[in-house]
């Protein structure tokens, strides 16, 4: 697998611009000249590797060479818009977050949230040199299991930056822009350590449909692999975990599954855990009708995921919203100050509530789907 150089170029462009900011801030414009030689260089370099952007990087090229020769200003507001452009916040900035989710909001998952636990913790401590952190990790099970809420409570507890980012995102049909946002997605993750990043949907790049997306979808692969083999963090104690999500781990080649040697099955949950998803969901209601563990039972049969789970709770509050404002629609009518200040009717849910959210929610699962990822955990799983 061939490996995309101009994301290095990128990197390297946004470092020697920025030193180029602050030479020519202090007035020497001697080196900041220098510096601006150095990025003209490496534009001409990759207007020759990145056809679909070829003019821009080309002119791009003539400006920064025309600062060097002297021609305008060295001012870092010069050439316009230029010297901001390398600078300026990426595509990467809108998939950056704080996460507000901690491990007491999942229910269920307790092997999971416990060796996840336990890479962060290695991660923070002082540590002998030769024990290290995992920096990728691999989730796969059904859809709805629960792990974005992994990665989301991982960089919750911590108060880590948290970059959710679907496979989708990092595809380009252009040459060289996959690279560009691997590069910047792995370098603001850098800035901003603690951090987790988050990649949905990973299976997808490994996946050949047409032409176009396969080659993409290399490109972005092979600077991703670049990135988890983590040659810019060996000497580096911050923490950079990489959590990957799929719901198709068959779908996957050796050669990505071997930067992730922690492979954790993210599993239906069982009674218990199936128990307290539904008494998180319904936090705040009166509850104290409900059986937990016979509604339990029926999800474990149902074969119900978290999210099916959250939506039989909202379905169950929704039918006895209904019962208790038979009228409700017809607020509508009023100006919503003053719905501001009515109070919504409610009264203790009852097992009966449940019934119809349990014929409306229906598992898209088989006995065949889940076998085949017990069988895929035994042969390449990790727990």
């Amino acid at each position: 697998m061939s490996i995309d150089l101009s994301g290095s170029l990128y990197s390297t462009i946004k470092h020697l611009t920025a030193e180029y900011k602050e030479l020519a801030s202090e007035g020497e414009s001697s080196s900041a000249k220098q510096k601006a030689g150095e990025i003209a260089v490496l534009y001409k370099k990759l207007s020759t590797m990145n056809p679909a952007s070829r003019e821009e990087y080309a002119l791009r090229a003539v400006k920064w060479a025309e600062i060097a020769a002297g021609k305008t200003g060295t001012s870092p507001q010069h050439p316009k818009n230029t010297a901001q452009e390398e600078n300026s916040p990426a595509q990467t900035d809108a998939l950056v977050t704080t996460s507000n989710v901690r491990w007491s909001d999942i229910g269920g998952l307790e092997t999971v949230k416990q060796l996840i636990m336990e890479t962060v913790v290695i991660a923070g401590l002082k540590r002998p040199e030769s024990i290290k952190p995992w920096k990728g990790i691999l989730l796969f099970g059904p859809p709805g299991t629960g792990k974005t809420l992994l990665a989301a409570a991982a960089a919750g507890s911590l108060d880590a930056a948290f970059y959710n980012v679907k496979a989708s995102d990092l595809l380009s049909k252009y040459f060289g822009e996959s690279a560009k946002l691997i590069s910047e997605l792995y370098e603001s993750a850098r800035c901003s350590a603690p951090s987790i990043v988050f990649i949905d949907e990973f299976d997808s790049l490994t996946r050949t449909r047409d032409t176009e997306r396969s080659e993409a979808s290399r490109t972005v692969l092979a600077s991703l692999l670049t990135e988890l083999d983590g040659l810019a963090d060996k000497k580096s104690d911050q923490l950079l975990l990489t959590l990957a999500a799929t719901n198709s781990p068959w779908d996957m080649d050796s050669a990505v599954l071997s930067r992730f040697p922690r492979r954790i099955y993210v599993t239906l949950p069982d009674r218990r855990a199936c128990s307290e998803i539904l008494q998180i969901q319904l936090k705040g209601m009166d509850v104290s009708a409900l059986s937990f563990d016979s509604l339990a039972e029926m999800c474990v049969e149902n074969r119900y995921a978290g999210r099916d789970l959250a939506a039989l709770a909202q379905q169950a509050v929704w039918t006895m919203i209904h019962d208790a404002n038979p009228n409700l629609h017809t607020l509508a009518e009023l100006p919503f100050r003053e719905l501001k200040e009515r109070c919504l009717v409610t009264r203790p849910l009852q097992m009966e509530d449940f019934r119809p959210a349990f014929a409306k929610i229906r598992s898209p699962l088989t006995k065949d789907t889940i076998d085949q990822y017990e069988q895929w955990n035994k042969e390449y799983g990790s727990v």
